[in-house]
């Protein structure tokens, strides 16, 4: 006995329902309004799973670039520096998720080359700490980082603030704070005057064109500090952050104010999310648009079937079993334009970084501008959780979509609708 055969009765009338018929024009053309839902379908769920895969890229590629330059935890002692950082590295090291610690001082200036002018962060780093929190000594590209030596006030710019002062190796840059001082002529800001001995490039458009390293002890001097402003820690799972700042908070002195990577840019990450909200129920809309298809489809079903189901209602079907044979016929058209749809939006999702640079150089544009986004390639991170949950939603749409058509052919008449037969 084949497998078609061992199905209920239901299911073999709903598949029957499915496939075009050949006996009128009418069947084929409700069978074509069946392969439009589908197609609908099919096309809003693999938008929705690329839109979101992309989003979930973008926000990843710049959370990795931003963490390559950024710590993952501040640490700032509320009485404006810190001189014993070396006994509060260690304690920070005791929570197990601390893998490093490095000293810093920041402050905001200006860079200034010939006739340019630039604003910038200017931080002042140990060298030779810095790597253990931070991926700035690797993504020097020219020059070296372990060139920022003490009192020698040498500097290390980002490639786009390089390029912005016309600046290069070698070449003089002069940096002037805020912190003025008073002078019979009024007060001026203080200045300085820097060697370039490193440009480096984070992939972060922020970063690269406003951010610039000089040794700590020549920050100090700059600030007239005697100690540095706190510390920067990397620890082995970034997204655990906000919870190792709460019990470092707990277990460290009380003077000490903790702030993780997260609080630094919670604009940004508030606005992702939202996008990403409104993005998937914009798109939600468009796969309910052609789910809600198969209502007119299984409409136009129920009357041009109107005498086969008085038929099989004199043969003993009940309600319940009519109600079912369309609801198998809208649910199946529902599961097929799913699996399409995720199918051809995985395989999308999954190949962004060839079909993207394909169609840019085919049409000869760039999506993305480096000078106006945080990166100018487009990402992708596909996660089977949205993908899951994108399928069930259709899937439920389309099953929604079934209730009210079979809902009507089950109250059809054996003889009103046999009356004209």
């Amino acid at each position: 006995m084949s497998i078609m055969q061992k199905l209920p009765f239901e299911w073999l009338v709903g598949l029957r329902y499915t496939r075009a018929g050949k006996r009128s024009g009418r069947n084929s053309f409700i069978s074509f309004i069946s392969l439009i839902s589908m197609a609908g379908i099919g096309l809003g769920v693999a938008a929705l799973i690329v839109v979101l895969s992309v989003m979930n890229g973008f926000q990843k590629e710049v959370t990795d670039r931003m963490l390559s330059v950024l710590a993952h935890v501040e640490i700032f002692d509320a009485r404006g520096s810190m001189p014993d950082w070396q006994f509060e590295a260690a304690e920070a090291r005791k929570n197990p998720e601390v893998i490093g610690a490095a000293p810093f001082v920041e402050t905001q200036g200006m860079l200034v080359r010939d006739d340019e002018l630039r604003p910038a962060v200017i931080r002042g780093v140990l060298p030779e700490q810095e790597p253990s929190v931070s991926d700035v000594s690797r993504q020097v590209k020219r020059g070296s980082f372990t060139a920022l030596e003490p009192g020698a006030y040498n500097i290390v710019l980002g490639i786009e603030l390089a390029r912005a002062l016309h600046v290069g190796l070698g070449e003089k840059v002069t940096l002037a704070l805020a912190q003025g001082q008073a002078t019979p002529a009024g007060v001026l800001p203080r200045l300085r005057s820097f060697t370039v001995v490193g440009i480096f490039e984070a992939g972060h458009n922020e970063f690269d064109s406003g951010l610039a390293f000089v040794h700590i002890t020549d920050a100090e001097k700059l600030l007239r500090l005697d100690a540095p402003s706190g510390l920067r820690l990397r620890l082995s799972d970034m997204h655990r952050a906000p919870q190792v700042a709460l019990d470092l908070k707990r277990s460290m002195h009380p003077d000490l104010i903790m702030r993780d990577w997260s609080k630094l840019n919670a604009n940004w990450f508030a606005a992702v999310q939202t996008e990403k909200r409104m993005m998937f129920i914009i798109l939600t809309l468009i796969i309910a648009v052609a789910a809600f298809n198969l209502v007119s489809t299984l409409v136009m079903t129920v009357t041009d079937k109107q005498a086969d189901i008085a038929i099989l209602r004199t043969l003993g079907a009940s309600p319940r079993s009519i109600m079912k044979i369309f609801m198998i016929q809208g649910a199946l058209v529902g599961i097929l334009g799913t699996a399409i749809g995720v199918t051809l939006g995985v395989t999308v999702a999954l190949n962004v970084d060839v079909i993207v640079p394909f169609i840019e150089h085919l049409l000869g544009v760039q999506f993305l501008s480096k000078d106006i986004y945080y990166i100018s390639t487009v990402p992708s991170d596909l996660r089977w959780p949205d993908v899951n949950m994108i399928g069930a939603v259709a899937v439920l749409l389309a099953f929604v979509a079934t209730l009210y058509p079979s809902w009507w052919a089950a109250r059809v008449k054996p003889a009103e609708a046999l009356r004209y037969e």
